[in-house]
């Protein structure tokens, strides 16, 4: 079958199409046949070396994250899926797999998708919309009234995280710049700050809570805003120890080194009288059943920025890399069920 496989770390080169063996399914697995995957920044932060200590994979492997398609075949002990189910998964982070013809999932990784959706737009909803889930519902327990602050809103994690947020009944408020301006306001926010033009460190009002997806400068000036006794949590700034612990079961080594690399912000965290998290989700499918849910009662609604064939992966991979795309780049492959 053919697959787009992580060969080494470094630059776009560094991917390539090749032939491999087609997976067989273990116990507990289902074997998916892929209709569509999402890219997302892990798959070229990866592709970089960023993740080689959270990540431990050997190379060359198999690359991509999430998946939607039809169940091909069930392993020894599987329930619950029939031959032809249309499911999305979010696979699991040691093996990777998403970007082929085929790719086995545990099925405690795998739901059925959302009737209501074609496969483009259920391929871009796992890994953003867990994260999106897990981090307002576990993380910073976002209910009614809470002022809710989430930076980069236009991308694949914001567009959902505004729609959650909003259904869980907070007020938020989320960067963006003119071009992603209609967009967010569409989703139901209540304000937007244009980046382009102010510092969110500027603002006047107080959050009771942060969800970062920008990292940075715009990370540091989110202590600035957020209220004493506020969190913030970030998808996209430094992990700190309870990432190893909590997030990947991480030896005690890696607790130690994201102790020392996240020192600075926790510093930071300390100095405004709030706490911060680094959140590394993790794949669930009882979460991918919830969100179903919400798609299908029309809660929630996956923003997809453009779709390229699988040949063109390397297309889609240089758009993600730009930064600029509105919700989910997503690859579809051409033999796929419709």
């Amino acid at each position: 079958m053919l697959a787009y496989v992580l060969t080494r770390y470094g630059g776009a080169e560094a991917m390539e199409f090749r032939d491999v063996p087609e997976p067989r399914p273990g116990r507990g697995e289902v074997r998916i046949r892929v209709a569509a995957a999402g890219l997302n920044p892990v798959d070229y932060k990866m592709r970089q070396g960023k993740l080689r200590v959270i990540s431990g994979h050997r190379l060359p492997i198999i690359a991509g994250c999430e998946v939607a398609g039809t169940v091909d075949a069930v392993g020894l002990g599987t329930s619950g899926f029939d031959i032809g189910d249309r499911v999305y998964a979010r696979v699991d982070k040691a093996t990777l797999g998403a970007f082929a013809e085929l790719v086995c999932v545990q099925q405690g990784h795998v739901a059925p998708m959302p009737v209501s959706l074609g496969f483009t737009e259920a391929a871009g909803l796992p890994l953003a919309g867990l994260t999106a889930l897990q981090a307002l519902r576990d993380e910073l327990s976002v209910r009614k009234g809470t002022r809710l602050f989430i930076s980069g809103g236009a991308g694949g994690v914001g567009t959902l995280a505004i729609q959650l947020a909003k259904h869980f009944g907070a007020e938020v408020t989320t960067t963006a710049s003119p071009r992603g301006d209609e967009l967010v306001r569409k989703l139901g926010v209540d304000r937007v700050i244009d980046y382009t033009r102010k510092r969110i460190g500027d603002e006047l009002q107080v959050y009771d809570a942060v969800l970062d997806l920008v990292g940075g400068g715009t990370l540091k000036q989110s202590f600035r805003i957020l209220k004493p006794g506020g969190m913030v949590v970030s998808i996209a700034g430094v992990p700190e120890p309870l990432t190893a612990r909590k997030d990947l079961a991480a030896p005690g080594w890696v607790a130690a080194l994201f102790w020392a690399i996240s020192l600075p912000v926790r510093l930071r965290a300390k100095r405004a009288r709030a706490s911060y998290r680094y959140l590394f989700m993790h794949p669930s499918a009882d979460d991918l059943r919830f969100l179903a849910t919400l798609v299908d009662e029309g809660v929630l609604q996956p923003v997809v920025d453009s779709e390229y064939p699988f040949g063109s992966i390397a297309d889609a991979f240089a758009a993600l890399e730009q930064g600029h795309a509105k919700g989910k780049i997503v690859v579809t492959l051409p033999a796929a069920p419709r």
